[in-house]
């Protein structure tokens, strides 16, 4: 079994302009992209002594 995606698949469609689709290999790639935000924003909350994860890590 694959990881549970992050991203609501509801709530990106919503988000899109209307007459743009949404492919599921697109909403992996985004998946993924949030994924990699998460992790870099841990590292510099991390670096930075503390705990919690503040807007200025993203």
């Amino acid at each position: 079994m694959g990881k549970e995606m992050l991203v609501v698949e509801s709530r990106v469609r919503e988000a899109l302009p209307e007459g743009i689709r949404l492919s599921s290999d697109a909403l992996e790639g985004l998946d993924a992209a949030v994924r990699e935000l998460i992790s870099k924003a841990v590292k510099r909350c991390q670096a930075n002594g503390r705990k919690t994860l503040v807007k200025e890590d993203f």
